[in-house]
């Protein structure tokens, strides 16, 4: 029940308070759905052309000849990369070096050189030595073949081992031929592949043309974009200097609240304190009636049983000498017992609240409440002061939001650019329409070239055709049956291919590893001094030595360009850059010539825009927190008189029981003493004494226990008198403290914000200057990142890399490769071929023995050979010999047995 009744004595606070939360709250949210979204500023993506050169090269299966080619020429040239040579050579002007050789740093350089250049020159040497000693040595062995020497005897001598030695030399041959077939087929693939990717050249130049047509054409746009996105700052900017109200003075407002509102709240709360302590004191007046009605009537019916036993105690059976000494006892104890019978709490004596019923509600007279909601309606009108005293100042700034517009809008005209893009893409066109021009003469002279390495080729194939053909009809026609000077056609055909296989290779064998020797010097120096540093950025290294180009330049690039050499612009950085698809503006250092942060800090950061956003002067001492009503009803709910009540005395009576003794058990005790009289008149009176008592309990005590009105009258009244007790405790000092706060507060409000309020203007300063701040940022990464990528400029020094390199070097190494593996192996293929020759080839002589018995393996050669046999069939047996002719006469008079070998 006391839970209710204090429920219901906070609901009118609690619905106060309630609604004045519901109207801060709404106020807010409309703030916040005025305020923009936070987060920074969106300007989109700076538009941009597709570049379609992909300045790669994957040479495909051929790239495993590239790669054997590279480690050949790492094996041949291990050495690093002369980066100081280069340098020394690049500064002395090389001519220097020529003229004053003698000089010992010259010595150096050049010994340096020869040094770099050991393993070339041995390589160049032995191909020179075999370009000129192969000739010599193979007119030497056509004279000494002429004088039948080194196999020009057309006389085979035979021996047991013929057959083998027959078939190995045919397999080495045969082996050394594969090898030089696949030497030439790899020249053939170089060369093919060239003529393949010279195609390409076109393509390539074409389409780094249109990227560069490209990169020219979208720059003018992509200006013109980071000139447009300016209007995304001005909007932003413009909608804050309209909503400038819940921006900044919703920002003090917040600020204000963290002092002001707890102020507020506590006059609120004792605002609702006054309306709660007139609730107490109505609830204690009506609580006083009810409980004076209900104990009065119980009061006046025990007054009545007292005085109805006070005379039934009066009997002569309670004062007679002659009754038992025990009744006159009883009747004594009944006697002394009869002040129990009254009430226990008396609420008649206890004084009415209504005079400060009364004062409370003069009080009430005044709507404490209403005056705090216009203290807070005042406080939360701060937006709308601001926006009024600063309407002046916020036009101001528009006007000069719209002037900076105008100052980047002739960004386009400040920056030179229409000129050099012009010049630009008539240079381009100029450069693409000269190349053009060359195409038919590239195309010419890829022809001548892949004309001459097809012949070097088929000078090596002519070779191979005759060690093949050779070697077939020598297999095919061999009879094994056969003298040497009965051998078949087809057999002795193959003879003398593999003898004309051995003349071309005379003829042509120098020619082609001259060719080679020089192929390799230009080729195995291009990659190791060109190609292979590039990719390693070493050649960048040595392009940007300070000082080298010009001696008073450390860097050629913007020493030529900006008259600046200490700028850090090398080769190197603008490739990497440009390499990145970074800005041509960062690459190339063009704040040189146009410095776009001077420009938009001179522009955008006006000192106006600060001057003004700083002149604003917001005044807030039109804010009222509390009238002097307010304050006045304070000071009378102070002296209302709440101090005066006797709080212990009604809380003592609440505490109380309804009567003194349980009126049951004293009827009980009542009825047990009676019993113990004797039966007569008394003790029938005493009898109906105790149903009276019984029935003044059951009809008045139990309901007044039981009655909800009674019940809540007490509860009421101790909760009221608990409430007012609290409320009254040092009640004058809690009203004084309320009101020193709410004077700090207003005080803050009128002579203290003023910090405050600066505070924050700064801070919306700051906001509206970071939106400029932002743009210029943006602009600054756009151009350094996204402006104008010079990716083309970076293209084109790739597809120079990948004409020259991956078309040209690595063709041309790969073709000198496999053609100088193809004439190295010439040198065994003519040694094998002449001996091979023998065994196909028809003789003139061949041997013969006279005594059968001095020969011990005269019957294992005739089983072996046949030829013996043969003869012996066709020829006397007494003869035995061959058939003369004048010139073989003289040169072995007599044909005998050969000698014995030490293998057989």
């Amino acid at each position: 029940m006391w839970r209710t009744g204090t429920l219901l004595l906070l609901l009118p606070r609690l619905l106060l308070n309630g609604l004045a939360a519901a109207e801060l709250l709404q106020e807010e949210t409309e703030s916040r759905r005025q305020q923009p979204p936070p987060g920074k500023l969106d300007f989109g993506y700076v538009p941009a052309g597709v570049y379609e050169t992909l300045a790669h090269y994957e040479p495909g299966p051929i790239g495993i000849l590239f790669h054997l080619v590279h480690a050949f020429l790492c094996a041949v040239q291990p050495n690093p990369f002369p980066q100081d040579l280069l340098v020394k050579l690049a500064k002395d002007k090389f001519g220097a070096i020529q003229t004053e050789y003698q000089k010992p740093e010259n010595v150096m350089l050049t010994l340096q050189a020869i040094y770099y250049e050991i393993g070339f020159l041995v390589c160049a040497a032995v191909g020179l030595l075999f370009a000129v000693l192969l000739p010599i040595v193979g007119l030497f062995f056509c004279l000494c073949r002429c004088c039948d020497n080194c196999g020009g005897e057309m006389h085979q001598r035979q021996r047991k081992n013929a057959d083998c030695r027959r078939g190995l030399l045919g397999t080495l041959l045969f082996s050394t031929s594969l090898v030089i077939t696949i030497g030439v087929l790899c020249a053939y693939a170089a060369n093919q592949n060239l003529s393949s990717q010279v195609k390409n050249i076109r393509r390539l130049v074409n389409s780094n043309m249109r990227d560069m047509h490209i990169f020219v054409n979208d720059t003018p746009m992509q200006i013109d974009y980071l000139i447009s996105q300016y209007t995304t700052t001005k909007n932003k900017v413009i909608y804050d200097l309209d909503n400038i109200g819940p921006l900044l003075g919703g920002k003090i407002r917040e600020q204000l609240n963290k002092e002001v509102h707890p102020a507020l709240d506590r006059v609120l709360d004792m605002a609702g304190a006054m309306r709660e302590t007139k609730e107490a004191l109505e609830n204690t007046s009506v609580s006083l009636e009810v409980l004076h009605e209900g104990t009065g009537k119980l009061n006046f019916s025990l007054s009545l049983v007292r005085s109805s036993i006070n005379r039934t105690l009066n009997d002569p059976g309670c004062h007679d000498e002659e009754s038992e000494a025990t009744s006159a006892q009883l009747c004594r104890n009944i006697r002394q017992s009869l002040s129990q019978l009254q009430i226990s709490a008396n609420f008649t004596w206890l004084p009415n609240v209504s005079a400060q019923l009364e004062s409370m509600n003069n009080v009430l007279k005044t709507d404490l409440s209403v005056i705090v909601q216009k203290g807070y309606s005042s406080l939360n009108d701060t937006p709308h002061m601001v926006i009024e005293q600063t309407r002046g100042v916020v036009e101001s700034v528009q006007d000069l939001v719209d002037d900076i517009g105008a100052n980047i809008s002739s960004l386009s005209k400040a920056f030179p650019l229409q000129s050099y893009l012009s010049n630009f893409t008539i240079l381009i066109s100029h450069a693409h329409a000269k190349i053009e021009d060359y195409y038919p003469e590239i195309d010419q002279m890829d022809f001548y070239r892949w004309i001459g390495c097809i012949a070097l080729c088929c000078m090596v194939v002519l070779v191979l055709a005759f060690n093949y053909l050779g070697l077939l009809c020598g297999t095919l026609g061999y009879d094994k049956h056969a003298s040497p000077t009965t051998r078949g056609c087809i057999s002795n055909t193959g003879g003398t291919m593999l003898m004309a296989g051995v003349g071309f290779s005379f003829i042509f064998s120098w020619v082609l590893m001259g060719v080679v020797t020089i192929i390799f010097l230009t080729g195995g120096n291009m990659e190791k001094l060109v190609c292979e540093p590039f990719h390693t950025k070493q050649l960048f290294k040595v392009v940007d030595t300070p000082y080298l180009v010009n001696p008073e330049w450390k860097n050629f690039i913007p020493g030529y360009m900006y008259n600046d050499s200490e700028l850090d612009l090398t080769a190197e950085s603008l490739y990497r850059t440009c390499k990145e698809n970074k800005g041509i503006y960062s690459a190339m250092h063009l704040d040189k010539v146009f410095n776009i942060s001077s420009f938009l800090n001179s522009t955008v950061f006006t000192q106006d825009v600060t001057a003004q956003l700083a002149s604003m002067k917001i005044d807030l001492r039109g804010i009222i927190l509390l009238e002097a009503t307010g304050k006045q009803n304070l000071m009378d709910f102070s002296e209302a008189g709440l101090s005066e009540i006797n709080y212990a005395d009604y809380l003592e009576e609440v505490n109380k029981g309804v009567t003194v003794v349980d009126l049951l058990s004293y009827a009980r005790e009542l009825e047990a003493q009676t019993d113990l009289m004797p039966k007569g008149p008394l003790q029938a009176s005493l009898k109906g004494h105790v149903r009276t008592l019984r029935q003044i309990h059951r009809q008045q005590v139990v309901p007044m226990e039981q009655a909800m009105k009674y019940v809540r009258a007490r509860s009421l009244l101790n909760q009221s008198m608990r409430f007012l007790e609290r409320t009254a405790s040092d009640l004058p000092n809690k009203l004084l403290t309320v009101v020193e706060a709410i004077e700090a507060a207003q005080y803050l409000i009128s002579q203290n914000a003023t910090h405050l309020i600066n505070q924050e203007k700064e801070k919306y300063t700051a906001t509206v200057l970071g939106y400029f701040r932002q743009y210029t940022q943006w602009v600054r990464t756009s151009l350094a990142m996204e402006v104008a990528p010079c990716k083309p400029f970076s293209n084109m020094v790739d597809t120079a890399e990948i004409i020259t390199c991956s078309f040209l070097v690595d063709s041309m190494n790969t073709f000198w490769m496999g053609l100088g593996c193809s004439t190295l192996f010439l040198l065994p293929s003519i040694i094998l071929a002449v001996k091979l020759a023998k065994y196909y080839r028809r003789m003139d002589t061949e041997d013969v023995y006279d005594d059968i018995e001095t020969i011990p393996m005269k019957t294992m050669e005739i089983g072996n050979n046949g030829y013996h046999s043969e003869r012996s069939q066709s020829l006397p047996s007494s003869i035995m010999t061959s058939l003369p002719n004048p010139d073989n006469m003289n040169r072995f008079p007599r044909a005998s047995a050969p000698p014995r070998h030490i293998d057989w």
